[in-house]
């Protein structure tokens, strides 16, 4: 397969960036999670260039560790954010794996994910603003590397033997689509 496809399929499912996908099939999808560190790499570079710039501007670490927080959260339409409220109000449930599931589809945010998702935000700034604070390098490689490396535990995620939660909807589209060979190296 033309590697353009799982280019456009990575940016145009992870990001906000106008990118037009042209392919939703499984291939496209497995094409797409192996080229996900690249778009997290974009993400990355952003959030770092708000943080390292802010700094260079003057303003303190804890400043520039919320922008390159923020960022990410903009640029993928806080996908990841939702998908970790998601989880914490499915698993803090307490409920049988059915109905877990149907409290993680639900579209309102429960408080297992309210305060999952705060507790992450605040220890992810708290992260940033101490490596900011030891220089606006630091900070900013950490931005990137850290979106670098998220989109990375996602290719991982989608190696063959890792079954999806549901059977449908786009994440049972690349499920296991990722031989661990590609996913790993």
């Amino acid at each position: 397969m033309d590697s353009s496809h799982g280019i456009r399929f990575a940016f145009g499912t992870l990001t906000v960036l106008p990118v037009r996908v042209t392919r939703w099939d499984r291939e496209a999808g497995r094409a797409g999670m192996l080229w996900a560190p690249l778009a997290g790499l974009v993400v990355g570079l952003c959030a770092a260039a708000a943080g390292g710039l802010l700094v260079l501007l003057g303003s303190g670490p804890l400043l520039a560790a919320v922008a390159s927080t923020a960022v990410p959260a903009v640029l993928t339409r806080a996908l990841h954010l939702d998908g970790l409220a998601d989880t914490a109000d499915g698993l803090g449930s307490g409920k049988p794996a059915e109905d877990a599931l149907r409290i993680m589809k639900q579209s309102d945010i429960g408080p297992f994910g309210v305060v999952t998702v705060l507790l992450v935000l605040l220890a992810q700034v708290a992260a940033l603003s101490e490596l900011y604070a030891g220089g606006w390098a630091r900070g900013a490689c950490a931005a990137a590397l850290a979106a670098v490396a998220a989109r990375l535990a996602l290719t991982v995620a989608c190696r063959t033997g890792v079954p999806a939660a549901r059977t449908d909807g786009r994440p049972a589209a690349v499920a296991g689509a990722v031989r661990a060979r590609g996913a790993v190296g």
